[in-house]
Parts: C-alpha cells; structure tokens; sequence
C-alpha cells in the first residue's frame, strides 16, 4: 500500500511495531519537481510510545491485517474502558489514554462500536459515524429563536461541549458527528 492511500484509524507496520495512526496531515509541494508529504502521528500499540514521521506519497507500507468486531461498551474505571464482544462475550480492556479522541462520544447505550482486533488483542476501537447524546447543560431555550445560524454551547452527557442552536435545551438528545465533533440534528 503507498502512503498516499493512508487514513486516520489504520494500523501499520513499521519495521515490526504495530503504529494506529491517530492524525494525517497532507502538505503539498511547494515546487513542481516537489512530492507531496504525508505526515502521520499516532502511537505504537504495544509500548504505547508516541510515533510522527512523514512519507512520500509514492512510499510502500505495510498495513497490519487486523478483524473488526461488533462491541458493547461496558464500563470505565481506573485500568481503562471495558468491551465486550456481541458475539463470543469476551471482554477487552483499552488504556483510557489510547482512546483519548473517543471517550469524547462513547455512552452506555452507543450502537455500532467496532474493536480492532489483531492477533486476539484489542488494539483500538471504531465508533459509528454519528452518535445521539443527551445534553445535561445549556443556557434556556429561546422561545423567539429562529432556525438562524446563532448558537450556544451545551454540555453533554459524556462531558463533550458542543456548538447548538438556541432553541435546544437540556434534556434533548441531538445527534454529533464523531469525525468533527460537531453538532447535526435533533435526534
């Protein structure tokens, strides 16, 4: 596989560490005789060191073949958030520092969780692409406000502060892009 075809969530193989990117950037040449770079953060599985290099989009690399799982949330405590498998009811334990982007979005009831899973270990989970949360704080609802682009900030049950519109209150659930971290609809 060649760098230019890299994305955020993959695991790679780098001279036999297991890397999960985490970011991607892409910086364009500014010459023609230029190549274009593609510089990757993320963090190396098994010793949880940090990793950032850049590769040439024309660079081989080797992805790490890993299964996808359907999972449930289970619960967090101090040795991290607890999975387990729809299927088979194993558990799986993730470091909360290794899910540093999700704990942002993940509930007790989130559907459509998948852990990653390589040599029967979890190296790292998959949310859905959207998630309904409830808000636990905001400002009151404005009953004069339009469907205009103004907005508030509201709190929701996962701590995770997001832009809404001045109509919503606490109570409701909306719906938020895990990509972004923004707010879509009601849910």
């Amino acid at each position: 596989m060649k760098a230019s075809e890299l994305k955020k969530g993959m695991v790679i193989d780098l001279d036999g560490r297991m890397v999960i990117i985490r970011a991607l950037e892409v910086q364009s040449p500014s010459s023609r005789s230029g190549s274009t770079l593609y510089k990757v953060r993320g963090f190396d599985i098994l010793s949880k060191a940090k990793y950032e290099n850049r590769f040439k989009g024309d660079e081989v690399i080797q992805p790490v073949e890993y299964n996808r799982r359907p999972v449930q949330f289970l619960y967090r405590d101090a040795d991290g958030c607890t999975f387990m498998d729809r299927e088979s009811y194993e558990q799986y334990t993730l470091d909360t520092a290794d899910l540093e982007d999700e704990l942002r979005f993940l509930g007790e009831d989130l559907d459509g969780i998948l852990a990653m899973i390589a040599d029967g270990a979890i190296i790292g989970i998959e949310l859905p692409a959207t998630v309904v949360l409830p808000i636990t704080d905001t400002a009151p609802g404005m009953k004069a406000a339009s469907a205009s682009s103004r907005t508030k900030p509201a709190t929701l049950s996962t701590g995770l502060v997001v832009q809404v519109p001045e109509y919503l209150t606490t109570g409701e659930l909306i719906r938020v892009n895990t990509g972004t971290g923004e707010y879509i609809s009601r849910a």
